[in-house]
Protein backbone atom coordinates (compact mmCIF):
# COMPACT_ATOMS: atom_id res chain seq x y z
CA UNK A 1 0.00 0.00 0.00
CA UNK A 2 1.16 3.53 -0.80
CA UNK A 3 -0.11 7.00 0.00
CA UNK A 4 0.66 10.61 -0.88
CA UNK A 5 -0.38 14.09 0.22
CA UNK A 6 -1.67 16.62 -2.25
CA UNK A 7 0.74 19.57 -2.67
CA UNK A 8 -1.48 21.81 -0.54
CA UNK A 9 -1.69 19.17 2.20
CA UNK A 10 -5.50 19.12 2.20
CA UNK A 11 -6.03 15.67 0.66
CA UNK A 12 -4.44 12.24 0.81
CA UNK A 13 -4.59 9.56 -1.86
CA UNK A 14 -4.04 5.96 -0.80
CA UNK A 15 -3.83 2.80 -2.85
CA UNK A 16 -4.42 -0.89 -2.23
CA UNK A 17 -7.07 -2.58 -4.36
CA UNK A 18 -8.79 0.72 -5.21
CA UNK A 19 -7.23 4.20 -4.99
CA UNK A 20 -9.14 6.49 -2.64
CA UNK A 21 -8.94 10.20 -1.92
CA UNK A 22 -9.40 11.38 1.67
CA UNK A 23 -9.80 14.67 3.44
CA UNK A 24 -6.56 15.03 5.42
CA UNK A 25 -8.19 16.95 8.27
CA UNK A 26 -11.36 14.95 8.89
CA UNK A 27 -10.34 11.58 7.46
CA UNK A 28 -13.53 11.51 5.37
CA UNK A 29 -13.41 9.56 2.13
CA UNK A 30 -14.02 11.96 -0.76
CA UNK A 31 -14.00 9.61 -3.76
CA UNK A 32 -12.81 6.32 -5.23
CA UNK A 33 -10.75 6.00 -8.40
CA UNK A 34 -12.22 2.88 -9.97
CA UNK A 35 -10.77 1.14 -13.00
CA UNK A 36 -7.69 -0.89 -12.10
CA UNK A 37 -8.24 -4.62 -12.31
CA UNK A 38 -5.93 -5.62 -9.46
CA UNK A 39 -3.72 -4.23 -6.70
CA UNK A 40 -2.34 -0.73 -7.18
CA UNK A 41 1.25 -0.11 -6.08
CA UNK A 42 2.10 3.40 -7.32
CA UNK A 43 0.41 6.72 -6.66
CA UNK A 44 1.43 10.38 -6.89
CA UNK A 45 -0.14 13.81 -7.24
CA UNK A 46 0.95 16.14 -9.99
CA UNK A 47 2.88 19.19 -8.73
CA UNK A 48 -0.18 21.42 -9.19
CA UNK A 49 -2.40 18.92 -7.36
CA UNK A 50 -4.90 18.68 -10.21
CA UNK A 51 -4.03 15.15 -11.36
CA UNK A 52 -3.14 11.80 -9.85
CA UNK A 53 -1.13 9.04 -11.48
CA UNK A 54 -1.52 5.39 -10.45
CA UNK A 55 0.13 2.16 -11.56
CA UNK A 56 -0.78 -1.40 -10.73
CA UNK A 57 -0.43 -5.13 -11.08
CA UNK A 58 -2.85 -5.02 -14.01
CA UNK A 59 -0.01 -3.56 -16.09
CA UNK A 60 -1.66 -0.19 -16.60
CA UNK A 61 -0.84 3.39 -15.70
CA UNK A 62 -3.76 5.76 -15.28
CA UNK A 63 -4.14 9.50 -14.84
CA UNK A 64 -7.12 10.84 -12.92
CA UNK A 65 -8.70 14.21 -12.35
CA UNK A 66 -8.10 14.81 -8.63
CA UNK A 67 -11.24 16.90 -8.20
CA UNK A 68 -13.80 14.71 -9.94
CA UNK A 69 -12.08 11.31 -9.82
CA UNK A 70 -12.61 10.91 -13.56
CA UNK A 71 -10.09 8.81 -15.47
CA UNK A 72 -8.32 11.01 -18.01
CA UNK A 73 -5.85 8.62 -19.60
CA UNK A 74 -4.73 4.99 -19.53
CA UNK A 75 -1.56 3.30 -20.78
CA UNK A 76 -1.51 -0.45 -21.34
CA UNK A 77 0.98 -3.05 -22.55
CA UNK A 78 3.94 -1.89 -20.47
CA UNK A 79 5.36 -5.40 -20.29
CA UNK A 80 4.81 -6.09 -16.61
CA UNK A 81 3.21 -4.79 -13.46
CA UNK A 82 3.89 -1.19 -12.54
CA UNK A 83 5.51 -0.31 -9.24
CA UNK A 84 6.83 3.28 -9.48
CA UNK A 85 4.97 6.07 -11.27
CA UNK A 86 5.55 9.74 -10.59
CA UNK A 87 5.48 13.17 -12.19
CA UNK A 88 8.40 15.39 -13.13
CA UNK A 89 8.78 18.61 -11.09
CA UNK A 90 7.06 20.64 -13.83
CA UNK A 91 4.27 18.08 -14.20
CA UNK A 92 4.92 17.60 -17.93
CA UNK A 93 6.42 14.09 -17.78
CA UNK A 94 5.78 10.84 -15.94
CA UNK A 95 8.34 8.14 -15.16
CA UNK A 96 7.17 4.54 -14.74
CA UNK A 97 8.99 1.28 -14.10
CA UNK A 98 7.90 -2.33 -14.37
CA UNK A 99 8.99 -5.66 -12.94
CA UNK A 100 10.86 -6.57 -16.14
CA UNK A 101 13.32 -3.72 -15.55
CA UNK A 102 11.95 -1.45 -18.29
CA UNK A 103 11.54 2.28 -17.62
CA UNK A 104 9.25 4.57 -19.59
CA UNK A 105 8.97 8.34 -19.75
CA UNK A 106 5.61 9.67 -20.93
CA UNK A 107 4.24 13.01 -21.98
CA UNK A 108 1.71 13.65 -19.22
CA UNK A 109 -0.60 15.73 -21.41
CA UNK A 110 -0.69 13.80 -24.70
CA UNK A 111 0.12 10.34 -23.36
CA UNK A 112 2.88 9.92 -25.94
CA UNK A 113 5.78 7.64 -25.04
CA UNK A 114 8.93 9.76 -25.01
CA UNK A 115 11.56 7.25 -23.85
CA UNK A 116 11.83 3.54 -23.17
CA UNK A 117 14.89 1.61 -22.03
CA UNK A 118 16.13 -1.28 -19.94
CA UNK A 119 17.15 0.43 -16.72
CA UNK A 120 17.76 -2.62 -14.53
CA UNK A 121 18.26 -6.35 -14.91
CA UNK A 122 15.45 -6.95 -12.43
CA UNK A 123 12.37 -5.28 -11.01
CA UNK A 124 12.29 -1.48 -10.78
CA UNK A 125 10.92 -0.72 -7.34
CA UNK A 126 11.36 3.04 -7.19
CA UNK A 127 12.00 6.04 -9.43
CA UNK A 128 12.13 9.80 -9.08
CA UNK A 129 13.05 12.88 -11.04
CA UNK A 130 15.87 15.11 -9.83
CA UNK A 131 14.58 18.51 -8.71
CA UNK A 132 15.97 20.02 -11.94
CA UNK A 133 13.87 17.58 -14.01
CA UNK A 134 16.85 16.77 -16.24
CA UNK A 135 17.87 13.53 -14.54
CA UNK A 136 16.13 10.49 -13.08
CA UNK A 137 17.13 8.10 -10.34
CA UNK A 138 15.87 4.50 -10.41
CA UNK A 139 16.21 1.73 -7.85
CA UNK A 140 16.06 -1.94 -8.72
CA UNK A 141 18.06 -5.20 -8.51
CA UNK A 142 20.72 -4.12 -5.96
CA UNK A 143 21.77 -0.89 -7.67
CA UNK A 144 20.65 2.71 -7.90
CA UNK A 145 21.17 4.37 -11.27
CA UNK A 146 21.09 7.97 -12.41
CA UNK A 147 19.99 8.71 -15.98
CA UNK A 148 19.90 11.66 -18.34
CA UNK A 149 16.25 12.23 -19.23
CA UNK A 150 16.84 13.31 -22.83
CA UNK A 151 19.47 10.75 -23.90
CA UNK A 152 18.71 7.83 -21.50
CA UNK A 153 22.47 7.73 -20.87
CA UNK A 154 23.50 6.22 -17.55
CA UNK A 155 25.37 8.90 -15.62
CA UNK A 156 26.06 7.05 -12.38
CA UNK A 157 25.63 3.62 -10.86
CA UNK A 158 25.40 3.62 -7.07
CA UNK A 159 26.59 0.30 -5.69
CA UNK A 160 26.74 -0.86 -2.10
CA UNK A 161 23.42 -2.50 -1.29
CA UNK A 162 23.46 -6.29 -1.56
CA UNK A 163 19.72 -6.80 -2.09
CA UNK A 164 16.95 -5.04 -4.02
CA UNK A 165 16.24 -1.32 -3.67
CA UNK A 166 12.69 -0.63 -2.53
CA UNK A 167 12.69 3.14 -2.15
CA UNK A 168 14.63 6.23 -3.23
CA UNK A 169 14.16 9.88 -2.25
CA UNK A 170 15.95 13.20 -2.62
CA UNK A 171 16.92 15.70 0.02
CA UNK A 172 15.05 19.01 -0.34
CA UNK A 173 18.10 20.68 -1.90
CA UNK A 174 18.62 17.78 -4.34
CA UNK A 175 22.18 17.18 -3.18
CA UNK A 176 21.64 13.83 -1.48
CA UNK A 177 19.77 10.62 -2.25
CA UNK A 178 18.52 8.21 0.41
CA UNK A 179 17.77 4.57 -0.40
CA UNK A 180 16.13 1.71 1.45
CA UNK A 181 16.85 -1.92 0.63
CA UNK A 182 16.05 -5.54 1.26
CA UNK A 183 19.46 -5.80 2.92
CA UNK A 184 17.88 -3.93 5.88
CA UNK A 185 20.11 -0.89 5.51
CA UNK A 186 19.48 2.74 4.63
CA UNK A 187 22.17 4.52 2.64
CA UNK A 188 22.79 8.16 1.87
CA UNK A 189 24.58 9.12 -1.35
CA UNK A 190 26.02 12.25 -2.90
CA UNK A 191 23.66 12.91 -5.81
CA UNK A 192 26.33 14.50 -7.98
CA UNK A 193 29.25 12.09 -7.55
CA UNK A 194 27.36 8.94 -6.57
CA UNK A 195 29.61 8.47 -3.54
CA UNK A 196 28.13 6.70 -0.53
CA UNK A 197 28.13 9.12 2.39
CA UNK A 198 26.59 7.08 5.17
CA UNK A 199 25.05 3.71 5.99
CA UNK A 200 22.28 3.56 8.60
CA UNK A 201 21.72 0.22 10.28
CA UNK A 202 19.08 -0.83 12.79
CA UNK A 203 16.10 -2.24 10.92
CA UNK A 204 15.63 -6.01 11.11
CA UNK A 205 13.42 -6.27 8.02
CA UNK A 206 13.31 -4.94 4.46
CA UNK A 207 13.32 -1.14 4.35
CA UNK A 208 10.35 -0.31 2.13
CA UNK A 209 10.00 3.46 2.49
CA UNK A 210 12.38 6.40 2.96
CA UNK A 211 11.94 10.18 3.02
CA UNK A 212 13.78 13.33 4.07
CA UNK A 213 12.22 15.88 6.39
CA UNK A 214 11.48 19.28 4.78
CA UNK A 215 14.60 20.78 6.39
CA UNK A 216 16.79 17.88 5.22
CA UNK A 217 18.14 17.19 8.70
CA UNK A 218 16.22 13.98 9.37
CA UNK A 219 15.22 10.86 7.51
CA UNK A 220 12.17 8.73 8.25
CA UNK A 221 12.17 5.06 7.25
CA UNK A 222 9.57 2.32 7.29
CA UNK A 223 10.35 -1.39 7.37
CA UNK A 224 8.76 -4.82 7.28
CA UNK A 225 10.06 -5.20 10.84
CA UNK A 226 6.90 -3.21 11.67
CA UNK A 227 8.80 -0.11 12.82
CA UNK A 228 9.25 3.40 11.55
CA UNK A 229 12.46 5.14 12.52
CA UNK A 230 13.63 8.74 12.44
CA UNK A 231 17.34 9.31 11.91
CA UNK A 232 19.01 12.61 12.83
CA UNK A 233 21.72 13.50 10.35
CA UNK A 234 23.38 16.37 12.21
Amino acid sequence: MSAAFSPDGKNIVSVANTPRIWDAESGRELRKLEGHGSNVRAVAFSPDGKKIVTGGYDGTVRIWDAESGRELRKWEGLGGFVIPATFSPDGKKIITGVNSGIAHIWDAESGRELRKWEAHTGMIQSAAFFPDGKRIVTGGDSTVRIWDVDTRRELRKLEGHIEGIFSVAFSPDGKKIVTGSGDRTVRIWDAESGRELRKLEGHTGHVRSVAFSPDGRRIVTGSLDRTARVWILE
